[in-house]
């Protein structure tokens, strides 16, 4: 078993939607809620949901864009909370982001070689004197000839952009790379190579990958383990060949119900949801799935479920194996 690089226990993030009238928050949405994952070193870990169940926010707390609310992250065993701003530059320099927007991501009134030597010179990754070499180096390894390094971001098409953001993720040499629906805003034609690539950065550099997608066929190819995510909890988590060949939850079956088959002469049962997802400002007590869950029980209203291991590593959060 592949040692975790970067481990997340208990994490919470809240942000307020409504103030007294002395500016107290007193209503929040709880974006992520009691979450503990792993990533281990080289491996591709999926993170799916529907949007807005907290994947994005995640994402972001992991790379230190943002600040949780409880709960910690570790990495390289060590608490990232407790770290000073030498050691905070350190750490964001090791964990990237790939965005899902390339055409937001970059900087449209910079020219790609100085959007490069901004990063190699704010990281001291690279000599001066070897900053130009280093941006054509980095081109190259994404497929985009350096003799455009002069050139502005909307001179690009939307795929070679996405090409952009993942050399400049990669310009810091990091280890750990949180990948946000890198495809979800790309042609379909265009999807499969930037898929192709990260996996060939992924061989050769050693990365790890946090893959947030809502695409399961996506997700399938392209990772190791799967979390299933709900209202800001996990609901099922297990190697990628033990959640779609074995799913445990209800929402995980439901998920992968909606999986397109290429074959018409193949039917599918699907599993059609009712409701819709409950207000995240007031959360349903017991398990947040129960509102909509086709197995619900009475204990599904009134107490959290469980956490239960039916492997080393999957294990899914449901009241239908209290008895296992």
């Amino acid at each position: 078993m592949n040692e975790a690089i970067i481990k997340i226990r208990n994490l919470q993030r809240r942000f307020p939607v409504k103030e007294t009238f002395l500016g107290k928050p007193r209503e929040f949405v709880y974006a992520v809620n009691s979450v503990n994952m792993d990533l281990p070193r080289g491996k591709t870990v999926g993170l799916v949901g529907e949007s807005g169940c907290g994947k994005t926010t995640l994402g972001r707390i992991i790379t230190a864009l943002d600040i949780p609310d409880g709960g910690e992250i570790f990495y390289r065993d060590q608490p990232i909370g407790q770290y000073s701003s030498r050691e905070m530059k350190a750490y964001r320099k090791k964990v990237q982001i790939i965005f899902q927007n390339p055409y937001a991501a970059l900087n449209p009134r910079q020219r790609l070689y100085q959007m490069f030597r901004e990063v190699l010179s704010v990281h001291g990754v690279t000599a001066k004197n070897e900053i130009e070499m280093q941006v054509s180096r980095l081109m190259e390894m994404v497929g985009i000839s350096p003799e455009y390094r002069f050139h502005y971001p909307f001179e690009f098409s939307g795929g070679q952009r996405q090409r952009l953001c993942i050399a400049r993720a990669l310009a810091v040499q990091p280890e750990v790379v949180v990948c946000d629906e890198p495809v979800s805003a790309l042609d379909v034609s265009v999807q499969s190579q930037i898929l192709k690539l990260l996996k060939n950065l992924q061989r050769q550099f050693n990365l790890t990958y946090l893959f947030i997608s809502h695409d399961l066929s996506v997700v399938y190819h392209m990772c190791d383990e799967v979390y299933i995510m709900y209202l800001g909890q996990i609901m099922e988590q297990g190697k990628v060949e033990e959640i779609f060949n074995s799913p445990r939850h209800p929402y995980t079956e439901a998920l992968l119900s909606a999986i397109p088959v290429p074959d018409p002469e193949t039917r599918r049962k699907r599993i059609i949801l009712s409701g819709d997802v409950p207000d995240p400002v007031h959360l349903p007590a017991g398990c947040p799935f129960h509102t909509r869950c086709p197995r619900v029980m009475d204990i599904c209203s009134r107490e959290a479920p469980p956490v239960v291991a039916f492997s080393e590593t999957h294990r899914t959060a449901c009241w239908l194996y209290r008895s296992s």
